[in-house]
């Protein structure tokens, strides 16, 4: 009897990894209908562009710059700059830009970036609002990309396609890897109905169906819950594309990574209707398993290790293959702490997936023990160069 429970949770935590990682894509591929486009190139709504700022001074100048070399109608552009209580000067560079238009809303003092949005969101004037981030640098055609989909009434938000710019260090690589992950599997699901997030680098939503967030809300998650919620869909444009520099290391790559977690599973539990299938359909299936799921595998990683230690230790021939494997799995990614090995690929994207699942245990153990964020410093280092916006 208990050999057969040692079974059933090695399996069941094995099959449950295997379906967020594995499955799930190819489900993805199997539900995925052609859908027709119903989107306007030259369409030219009015737009509110807001870029979130904490302490930037080091990137904010590129980013204005960038926001007004946009080709898009100037006249049909709102530049606003949210900054929570920066003490770094960005104010004052924005403030240069005064004349061109761009607006300063200040927050004091500083309470994060969601309190800021339902503070200073309702003074936008666009039709739509596209969020940016800092050091997020877009492409001409990016806001174009966003809002052509709005043409369609069902539409309530966009998101753009976020890339990293090929950095030296494993874990800019490594997180580059998953991200195209990330985008294939964002691709898909807009084919079936509805991305599943967005992306606090570059989304658009239509500015009326914006409701006031909590303080602790992260907004690019939460938002779109609440968009899909009212029975509108999120779409992914692989052709509105920004740029943005990964974490320096791995370090700074696992503390914003709990971080979402701890907010996206707090953002899921204020909005349960999103997991009812009746009211939002497949939606609730691709936030269950791209989302939810993936976010617990850390803790089947644990259970499916337990379980398979305690098989082997009963003789069995195939359970001890199995944790040869399983021990050697993580033998790989702790080499990384061998200086002469801690670039070689197969070493780096182990431990990479062994710090993501750590990251995302942590995040949940935040949320079981009652602790939130709000407000947070920026995970980077300081840019050395400006960045091209043909950088691929």
């Amino acid at each position: 009897m208990m050999t057969l429970s040692l079974e059933i949770l090695f399996w069941v935590s094995f099959g449950t990894i295997f379906l967020t990682y594995f499955a799930y894509p190819v489900t993805l591929l199997l539900l995925a209908p052609l859908r027709k486009s119903h989107a306007i190139d030259d369409a030219t709504p009015t737009v509110t562009l807001i870029v979130s700022a904490y302490n930037e001074a080091a990137v904010i100048r590129e980013k204005i710059e960038n926001s007004l070399a946009l080709d898009y109608p100037r006249e049909s552009l709102e530049i606003m700059v949210i900054s929570d209580e920066s003490d770094d000067g960005t104010d004052e560079i924005v403030e240069e830009y005064a004349d061109q238009g761009v607006v300063l809303y200040r927050q004091v003092p500083r309470r994060g970036k969601s309190f800021g949005l339902t503070q200073f969101l309702e003074r936008a004037t666009g039709e739509l609002v596209v969020f940016s981030d800092a050091n997020s640098i877009y492409e001409p055609s990016a806001v174009r990309k966003l809002v052509r989909h709005f043409a369609e009434e069902r539409v309530g938000f966009v998101v753009g396609h976020q890339r990293y710019i090929e950095e030296d260090s494993a874990a800019s690589v490594s997180e580059s890897l998953y991200w195209r992950y990330e985008t294939w599997l964002k691709i898909q699901e807009s084919k079936i109905g509805s991305v599943v997030c967005g992306d606090g680098a570059i989304y658009a939503i239509r500015t009326h169906l914006f409701e006031p967030l909590r303080e602790d809300d992260i907004n690019d998650f939460t938002i779109p819950l609440k968009i899909v919620r009212r029975g509108y869909r999120g779409l992914f444009d692989t052709d509105a594309v920004c740029y943005e520099r990964t974490a320096a290391d791995f370090g700074g790559e696992f503390r914003r990574k709990a971080r979402i977690v701890n907010r996206s599973f707090r953002a899921v539990l204020r909005n349960p209707g999103v997991l009812n299938p009746f009211r939002v359909g497949l939606f609730s299936y691709q936030l269950v398993v791209h989302k939810l799921i993936r976010w617990f595998v850390p803790l089947f990683m644990v259970t499916m290790f337990v379980a398979n230690v305690a098989l082997a230790v009963q003789g069995s021939l195939f359970y001890s293959v199995v944790l040869g494997l399983h021990v050697g799995f993580y033998l790989l990614a702790l080499l990384r702490l061998v200086p002469a090995l801690r670039d070689v690929k197969p070493i780096y994207i182990a431990n990479y997936f062994c710090v993501v699942n750590a990251a995302a245990g942590l995040g949940l153990l935040n949320v079981l023990f009652g602790k939130s964020v709000s407000t947070w410093n920026p995970e980077r280092e300081e840019p050395q160069a400006t960045v091209a916006t043909s950088a691929k």
